[in-house]
């Protein structure tokens, strides 16, 4: 188990990639997470199955709930490293779209107009290395929806590596939770964690501290 921080109010971990992030079985995070520090686990939070990184936890109602406000106030800061699909026409800047998640094929696709069980999506990014097959990509989404950085890339030709669902081939998905930063549910202290993914396909192609750096 990797955790990054523990107090009383909340745990900060890194979810493995085929780890479920909510409850729901036997083998997800906050079930782990029970069993190693035991008292109650709040999700407040997600990251698709196949997507490994850091993410926080509550271990009270209260402190859930203040981490929840937060997030919808988008007071939670979330960065994510993203491998995609060949090289972007521009290093850096801002993707917008309309979103449907269509619930029997549990797939997600922009939509040009709005209407019912649409939702707006917002993220910037930037380029930091590119060997021209593929691009390591910083992410800042601004909204949270359902597989929103793995569609609003696929959707312009840059499937993540690894995304069988969206287009991206086999092997393991190409998407970190890098860092997240939000403030304590209790101290109100401006919190920050990070980490990088292991250095195997397709993280192995690039220089992961370059974004730390730019």
């Amino acid at each position: 188990m990797n955790i990054l921080f523990v107090d009383d109010a909340i745990v900060v971990a890194i979810k493995p990639a085929g780890v479920l992030s909510q409850e729901g079985e036997a083998g997800s995070l906050p079930a782990k997470l029970k069993e190693e520090l035991g008292g109650e686990i709040y999700c407040v939070h997600r990251l698709d199955r196949e997507t490994a990184g850091v993410m926080v936890f509550a271990r009270s109602q209260k402190a859930a709930a203040t981490l929840s406000q937060d997030i919808a106030l988008r007071k939670f800061e979330k960065e994510y490293l993203a491998v995609v699909t060949g090289t972007l026409e521009e290093a850096e800047g801002s993707l917008s779209d309309l979103l449907f998640f269509h619930r029997k094929k549990g797939k997600v696709f922009p939509v040009k107009r709005e209407r019912k069980g649409v939702k707006d999506a917002l993220l910037h990014y930037s380029v930091l290395e590119s060997d021209g097959a593929f691009s390591l990509v910083r992410v800042t989404p601004v909204t949270g929806r359902t597989h929103q950085i793995r569609v609003q890339f696929a959707s312009r030709k840059h499937p993540l590596f690894g995304d069988r669902k969206y287009g991206g081939g086999h092997g393991t998905l190409g998407l970190f939770s890098n860092r997240i930063t939000f403030s304590h549910p209790i101290s109100g202290e401006r919190l920050s964690f990070n980490a990088f993914p292991e250095h195997g396909e397709p993280w192995a192609k690039f220089d992961l501290h370059r974004s730390e750096e730019a």
